[in-house]
Order: structure tokens, then sequence, then C-alpha cells
């Protein structure tokens, strides 16, 4: 089974015109734009897709209240394997099927899902060598000059779960995904079968004292060339008026120490979550050993303003290779007074929600 990645996103909002505002700042490439649906399509064939709430294209029930990611499309690279899924989901839960042969099911834990087959495309992208004191690549070569941030492909989505082990396993049964990395008790990083970026979805615990009680959106984020660009599409939604609000508190463009991408998150019309541009994440193929990371070490890594939880240079060097996945154990729902919101992780604040 090999799924590709994102093959579309479908968001339910009340604006529909500020959102297609907000995403076309953003500079996602437009494809069209009416009253009651806009369209962005990017250069790896990836749809975002923006539709009024109580549209009969979303998913009903409605998987959470207000605004936000309401159904995530996977592309799947062929119909026998398309197929396979389908029989795969049907095991477990209720599947339907569209007339186009998209098949959409409901995972345990929430999440709206629909899988189809996908041509996904190749396109060019492309960063500048990097010159430092000792080591010259660019050498009479002016760096590549951007104008705005374009992203090229929807690398992650991220979602509250009330249990996230048993989101990332049905995950692995179902659609393939391979397990990368830990967050003990914060959350499982999962990469589709059929890509090498570090994580295609993230689910975050909601035993977090700053989490929902149940599913929800969380991010979304897409991948970019290099930080000149990231740091251009920080400065020009801020000067749109895209106010940063939930991640000035935590530095603004910072990295992430366990998958290593630069990344800069802008809240999302509608109080629904955050975009994230992102760059320079790691790249990984089945050859890759998971990790087990504290959530303190793992998360941030150069946020000057970050919460007093991450900062300073005595959180521990905590990691461990986890290929056996005893880092799940204490976290699975089926032992019964194993809850992470007990102990070192109930010392996490509101206001280290994002940092997370």
């Amino acid at each position: 089974m090999s799924i590709l990645g994102v093959e579309s996103v479908v968001f339910g909002v009340e604006d529909v015109a500020e959102h297609a505002r907000f995403w076309t700042d953003f500079g996602l490439p437009v494809e069209s734009i009416g009253e009651n649906e806009a369209v962005f399509r990017l250069a790896s064939g990836s749809r975002l897709v923006v539709l009024p709430h109580g549209d009969a294209r979303l998913p009903s029930p409605d998987p959470f209240p207000g605004d936000g990611l309401k159904e995530t499309v996977w592309g799947v690279d062929t119909p026998e394997n398309l197929e396979r899924i389908a029989a795969s989901l049907a095991t477990e839960v209720t599947v339907t099927r569209d007339a186009d042969g998209t098949v959409h099911a409901v995972c345990p834990d929430g999440q709206p899902i629909a899988v189809r087959v996908w041509h996904k495309k190749s396109f060019v992208s492309e960063a500048s060598p990097v010159n430092t004191p000792a080591s010259h690549p660019r050498f009479n070569q002016h760096r590549i000059w951007r104008q705005k941030a374009i992203p090229k492909t929807i690398n992650h989505v991220v979602f509250f779960s009330p249990d996230y082990v048993g989101s990332f396993e049905f995950y692995e049964r179902h659609l393939g995904f391979r397990y990368a990395d830990h967050s003990k008790g914060v959350g499982i990083f999962a990469r589709a079968g059929g890509t090498f970026e570090h994580h295609s979805i993230f689910w975050v615990n909601c035993d977090l004292p700053i989490a929902p009680d149940a599913f929800k959106f969380m991010h979304i984020a897409f991948g970019c060339d290099d930080i000149d660009e990231v740091m251009l599409g920080a400065n020009i939604m801020e000067a749109k008026g895209w106010k940063n609000q939930t991640m000035n508190s935590s530095g603004g463009i910072s990295r992430h120490r366990i998958s290593s991408a630069i990344y800069y998150y802008c809240d999302i019309p509608g109080h629904c979550g955050e975009a994230e541009y992102h760059a320079d994440t790691d790249y990984l193929d089945d050859n890759w050993v998971p990790r087990a990371w504290d959530f303190r070490f793992g998360s941030l890594l150069w946020s000057n303003n970050a919460p007093p939880i991450f900062r300073g240079d005595d959180i521990p060097w905590d990691l461990t290779f986890d290929a056996d996945r005893a880092s799940f154990e204490p976290y699975r729902k089926e032992k019964p007074g194993k809850r992470p919101s007990q102990g070192k992780l109930a010392e996490i604040s509101e206001d280290d929600e994002h940092a997370i």
C-alpha cells in the first residue's frame, strides 16, 4: 500500500472570503475562488479546498465545532492499492464510496479521512548552496533571490487525538504508515509509505492540560524551499495584517529538534488552528530507526521567548532508539491509570501549547 501523501485537505469555515484572502496572502497558488468555494493547488498537485459550514461535500456529522480542517484526503499510487486499503478499512470501520471511486471513512479517534488514486506531480524545488566562513560552495554566484513564499507541498497535518497511540496504529494497520518518532506522552510522528518527508501526520495527546478533550484540528505544514522563503513568508503575512499571536510568545521562526525543520506558524482565521511554513526537514526511508524523545528536549531549539519549561541549558539529552516501541506502553489507553497528564507532563501550561 503506497500512500503518496496528502492529496487534498478540506476546510469547513464560516467566512469563505476571509479564508481565501488568508491562503492567497500565504502564497498558495489559486485554482478558483467563488462565493461558496475556494480551491488552491500546489506544485505537487495537492489541493486545499475551503467550503462553507453546511456544504454537502463536508463530512457529516461535523467532527468538531467551528472552523478547521474537516477531512484529510490521502493519495494512493494505484487503483489496486486503493482497493486493498478500502478492504482493510472495512474490517474495522464503515466505508463509503463516491462515484469517482474515492473512499471515505471515520477513524476511531473521530478523524474523517478519504483515500483516492493520485497522480502526484513532479516539480522543481531548489535552494542556494550555503556558504560558511570556511566553505564556499556558492562561489562567484549570487544567491537565489525570492519575492514571495510559494509553498510546494503539504508536508503534514496535525490533530489532537484522545488516543494518540491508537490513532497511529490504525493508520499503520490500514494505510501503511511508518513510525518515525515519539515525543513521549505528547504525540507520535508517522510517515506515509510513499513519501520521504519526516512525517505526514502527527497526533497530539488529548490528555495534555493544553489540549481539547476530543479530536480536533491543530495545524497544517507547507513545504518551502529554504529558510529565505520561510522568513519572507512570515514577514509578508505580518505586513498584510495576519498577526502571529500564537507563536510570537514562542520566538517566531525557529527549528524543531525532532525533525530538524525550520518553521513559522500563522494563525488561520476563525481561531481554528495554524498554517506552518516548513523547510529543511529530515527526509527518511525504511532504514530509519524511530526514536523516543523527552518532549522538552525534542520540541524546540532556538525560540528565545519559549515558555519556561522549554528554556535553559538544563533540559536533559533524553532520546533513545525505539524500534521495539517500548515507549508506547505507558500511554496505551487499555492500561488504566497510565495517563501522561499525571506527573511531569502536567507541568505544561496553556502558554506552552504551540511549543510542542
